[in-house]
């Protein structure tokens, strides 16, 4: 396993990969139930702020099987921070939905990571299963706000490391 420096306000080493929890900003784990109250039966989240991060990439707590009896769907804020860039990865078996609230991403994507495509603020668009891609922030000055939800409760256990050079 290799050592990866997650850059958010301050550079801060973790050990991980893309299976492992995610961390939260202070690099230790987060509850996430801290977040949420059961209104019984209606699961609510008041505080989307940053929280935590995975694959360089900052969250809210969002809402997921981690904190929901959900067994099928998450929900998350998600925020990339200026010329930040979600390294090459493949969702496996689950489907992706993001609407872009603020900023502008850039996906490299297919086979090699070869294809592009440039989504801005107030775009909304679907990730199939099994795509490689790669995420970048196309600000150097700005943070991206998006709101992500995937057909999948756990969340980040069924993403898998892309090697871009591999095809």
């Amino acid at each position: 396993m290799a050592i990866i420096m997650l850059k958010f306000e301050k550079i801060y080493p973790v050990k991980m990969s893309m299976v492992e929890e995610e961390l939260n900003l202070s690099g230790a784990q987060s509850d996430l139930s801290d977040f949420v109250t059961d209104e019984g039966g209606i699961w609510s989240l008041r505080e989307v702020e940053k929280v935590r991060g995975w694959n360089n990439i900052e969250y809210g707590a969002g809402l997921s099987g981690k904190n929901t009896p959900s067994t099928g769907l998450s929900m998350n804020r998600a925020y990339i921070p200026p010329g930040g860039i979600a390294k090459a990865h493949i969702h496996v078996g689950f489907d992706v939905m993001v609407y872009l609230l603020k900023g502008s991403v850039r996906h490299e994507y297919g086979k090699g990571c070869r294809k592009s495509v440039v989504h801005n603020a107030g775009d909304m668009f679907y990730i199939e299963p099994g795509l490689p891609h790669e995420v970048f922030n196309c600000s150097e000055d700005d943070w991206v706000h998006a709101i992500v939800s995937r057909s999948d409760a756990s969340e980040w256990q069924n993403i898998v490391p892309y090697d871009r050079d591999s095809e």
